[in-house]
């Protein structure tokens, strides 16, 4: 390898190390917070969760929806995860718009879910890029009775 060859090379990686270095963080700061409890993020969108069918809290075979506000999209969506301890029990999704064609509940089952045991939920309001990813707005995370 010559003198010249090896200099183009390290200052190429020198270039291409100082890019990583800005890029990422900078795309991570996109991604939203994880929330907690509030249901927010500095996008001005919001998400509260509504329990139905007369329930007072989110609880096993529940039905639940969710009051969405968002000016960063018109076709909002919600996606909602859940966990019993370290096992995934939970994954869906809805949209908030009105084209939008299935119901806009969820219910709080599925075939992994353990009757008796307690879950822990996430819900991503999130809209979707040209690629099909999500850009998450706002995360709201509660407990679900057994």
């Amino acid at each position: 390898m010559t003198a010249s060859s090896r200099k183009f090379r390290l200052s190429f990686l020198a270039v291409l190390g100082v890019l990583v270095l800005v890029a990422v963080p900078a795309a991570l700061a996109g991604k939203g917070g994880k929330g907690g409890g509030g249901g927010t993020t500095g996008s001005g969108s919001s998400l509260a969760l509504v329990v139905m069918d007369g329930a007072t809290q989110p609880a096993h075979n529940g039905r639940i929806t969710f009051t969405v506000s968002t000016t960063a999209t018109a076709t909002p969506e919600v996606g909602l995860r859940c966990y019993q301890g370290p096992n995934w029990v939970y994954d869906n999704y809805v949209g908030y718009f009105p084209a939008y064609m299935f119901d806009q509940w969820f219910t709080l089952d599925s075939g992994y879910w353990e009757a008796g045991v307690p879950a822990t939920c996430t819900a991503r309001l999130f809209s979707r890029d040209r690629r099909g990813r999500e850009n998450v707005l706002a995360t709201l995370s509660f407990d679900v009775a057994p």
